[in-house]
């Protein structure tokens, strides 16, 4: 008899990186997030939602009940994933500001973070990014986004040995790893909160 292996539905995330620098390593993270779900974390999808265009938040911009395109695109972007990944550098002990940007367009009504399952990674000096953690999953709060709690992912991107190489691209193993543990912890609690 042949084993039966199950497969897990596919989970759409959508990753957002707070910074703009083009060899970020919070970008950075995501892309290694986004190839371990190609290479070893089957059942995940994830799209990178560059965040830069989108104008700053002023509600001059609305107009009857309508967005700027850019902002309308964005908006559709996270209504339609089924978790969201936010890879947030700290700022003054904070999200950046073009974080807190996008995160405050999609929030205008209708909330389109509403009961999305949501992770935080985050990289830098000192803790990491951990402050910015803190702060963001505070945010989630009134946004009604739902954090797993553990694993928890920071990482000090000047601590030996190295972790990202000119090109802001992960290169240190041991930290795969963890961000592959917060992916799937991501999709399992997608999936619990979908009741599948």
């Amino acid at each position: 008899m042949e084993a039966v292996t199950a497969i897990k539905p596919l989970i759409r995330v959508a990753a957002l990186s707070g910074s703009l620098r083009k060899t970020s390593f919070n970008t950075g993270l995501v892309r290694a997030a986004i190839d371990l779900t190609k290479e070893s974390v089957p059942g995940i999808q994830i799209e990178y939602i560059d965040i830069s265009p989108l104008p700053l938040i002023n509600t001059d911009l609305e107009v009857n009940g309508t967005y700027p395109p850019v902002v309308e695109a964005f908006r559709q972007k996270i209504l339609e994933a089924d978790s969201i990944l936010f890879a947030s550098p700290e700022y003054n002990f904070s999200v950046s500001a073009p974080l807190k940007n996008a995160l405050d367009w999609a929030s205008r009504p209708p909330n389109v973070w509403a009961d999305k399952p949501a992770a935080v990674i985050s990289t830098g000096g000192g803790f990491g990014g951990g402050r910015s953690q803190y702060h963001l999953r505070q945010i989630g709060v009134f946004l009604d986004l739902h954090f797993i709690n553990k694993p928890e992912f920071t990482l000090n991107a000047f601590q030996p040995p190295q972790k990202f190489d000119a090109e802001g691209n992960l290169v240190d193993e041991a930290a795969k790893e963890r961000l592959k543990q917060v992916l799937l912890s991501l999709q399992a609690f997608t999936l619990r909160l979908q009741g599948k």
